[in-house]
């Protein structure tokens, strides 16, 4: 049986949380102001659903991986780019345009949970081959894309303040779930190379 060590579950946790982190901080400029409900919705939900995932592909282990390794990296995107192109679409509606819509909340919440979690699900099939205790990386990853969520969307309020963002906030967290989308498919070998 392969042994996992603390620095190995750490740097396994901080990189899955790497998208979470980027969409907590596209999600902090578009809402300019948190609070702590709307803090406490998006970690939770991100972290949940990053420890969860490892859970689920620890447990199908290989029998699915072969299923679901080939498009993957397509649901990711297509979900991220249905939450982007909504962003987009608000951002050019106008002034006028009812109060935006909160990425921590409803259908957008679990989308981008899903979508920014997908990557975690293939971390526990690799871990189910090499017979490693999913148990303690899955709450090492949850806890780490948590407080990564949280601190991304602080860090995403505190950078809509600067005037030219706040302004094209929906745009530019539109753009930013868009490179993700992108750089999940570059990953997985889309683009070639």
């Amino acid at each position: 049986m392969f042994v996992l060590t603390l620095l190995n579950i750490v740097a396994i946790a901080v990189a899955l949380a790497m998208d979470a982190f980027a969409v907590a901080i596209a999600a902090g400029i578009k809402l300019k102001r948190i609070n702590l409900r709307q803090n406490f919705r998006l970690a939770w939900h991100f972290g949940f659903f990053q420890a969860a995932m490892p859970v689920l592909g620890w447990t199908a282990g290989l029998s699915i991986r072969k299923q679901i390794a080939s498009f993957d990296h397509w649901m990711a995107f297509g979900l991220l780019v249905w939450v982007a192109q909504g962003m987009l679409r608000e951002a050019f509606k106008g002034q006028d345009a009812a109060a935006p819509k909160d990425p921590t909340k409803g259908a957008t919440m679990v989308m981008l949970s899903l979508a920014t979690s997908l990557d975690a699900l293939a971390v526990g099939l690799s871990l189910s081959m090499i017979d490693v205790s999913i148990w303690y990386p899955s709450l090492a990853i949850g806890i780490v894309a948590a407080v990564f969520t949280t601190i991304g969307m602080r860090l995403g309020t505190r950078i809509s303040e600067a005037t030219l963002i706040r302004r094209y906030a929906d745009c530019t967290g539109g753009v930013v779930l868009l490179v993700i989308g992108m750089n999940i498919l570059r990953e997985h070998g889309v683009f070639g190379g």
